[in-house]
């Protein structure tokens, strides 16, 4: 099979297509033809080394393809099912535990950037019925991470008001599941042309970041100084001031990316006296990814995929994604 090697210690230069054996499932295990993976800012920080790997690590958190092989004692699926990769393989349901948070597909081991995989049965959950491989493979992480954001633990409600930022998958999603919600929906972008896609998909208003710095009181302003109920917080501390700014008393912000940074100031203060609700959240589980699904069935969601690569180009893919050229989601196909 063609598979994907990172060379320790990253960079993209250091990855590799190669041709190894087939694995074979053992017991409770599923064969899965590889066809798509989707590209997430985890997997660019494996790539580059930010998040250090071992060395030969197959890349890639998300995985989408169909079973070929079902392992002994292995009830749940049959050959032919299409499945897409859970991103805690062993985190079922439920909080996350120090027994549950480990093994990241395509970082603490090895992931999906290969055509085919051998993985225990309960890391795959049964794709949307009607999905593409690409579109089933955008649904781990970015998708996952929207959902459990804004439903399980910002319980969004019909009326509500969300803020989203910018146009990367996870922002998106959120946005799909808000109008899904029935809730009323704000978003940002720095480009005018990605504003008016984000309108297209149901945003009732729209902010240019750039042309308004401050974005997070132009927010609040247009829901009549009540502020948002809702901020889906990708930036992380190069943005959050403006997220709590943005803010009712009470409200929720899902912390869910690092694109400006690790680290840096947080406006306690504010935090404080308007009463914010934060939640940092780490994608979520099995059954958050099954109740996802259903909903996403039961409201005919289907993702904004950009573009797709070929496997042996990689390099470009990441390339692109880095560029933040894209809308939605960029995806590798196998």
């Amino acid at each position: 099979m063609r598979l994907v090697r990172l060379k320790s210690p990253g960079g993209l230069e250091n990855l590799k297509l190669v041709n190894e054996g087939r694995p074979e499932p053992g017991p409770g295990q599923l064969l899965v033809r590889i066809r798509a993976s989707s590209l997430n800012a985890h997997d660019d920080f494996v790539v580059q080394g930010t998040f250090p790997s071992a060395d030969g690590r197959i890349p890639m958190n998300d995985g989408a393809g169909e079973v070929l092989a079902v392992g002994e004692n292995v009830d749940e699926f049959k050959v032919g099912d299409q499945v897409v990769s859970t991103f805690w393989p062993y985190w079922l349901a439920g909080e996350m535990t120090p027994v549950t948070k480990q093994d990241i597909p395509g970082d603490s081991i090895d992931g999906y950037a290969r055509e085919f995989a051998c993985m225990p049965a309960h890391a795959f959950t049964k794709a949307p019925a009607g999905y593409t491989h690409a579109e089933a493979a955008t649904l781990p992480t970015a998708g996952l991470t929207a959902w459990r954001g804004l439903v399980v633990r910002g319980q969004v409600k019909p009326g509500d008001t969300v803020l989203v930022l910018g146009t990367g998958g996870v922002s998106i999603f959120a946005l799909q599941f808000a109008k899904a919600a029935g809730a009323r929906v704000i978003a940002t972008s720095s480009s005018d042309e990605k504003l008016e896609k984000l309108k297209r998909l149901g945003a009732d208003t729209v902010i240019n970041y750039k042309a308004v710095p401050n974005w997070g009181q132009k927010a609040k302003e247009l829901t009549d100084g009540r502020g948002v109920d809702h901020v889906i917080e990708v930036g992380g501390p190069g943005t959050l001031t403006q997220s709590i700014t943005a803010c009712r008393i009470g409200g929720h912000i899902a912390l869910i990316g690092v694109l400006t940074g690790f680290a840096g100031e947080v406006a306690t203060g504010a935090m404080l006296s308007n009463q914010i609700r934060i939640s940092a959240l780490s994608v979520g589980s099995r059954a958050d990814q099954e109740d996802m699904i259903r909903a996403i069935t039961a409201n005919q969601i289907k993702p904004i995929i950009d573009c797709c690569f070929p496997l042996q180009d990689i390099v470009p893919a990441f390339k692109y994604f880095e560029s933040k050229k894209h809308f939605g989601k960029v995806c590798l196909e196998l």
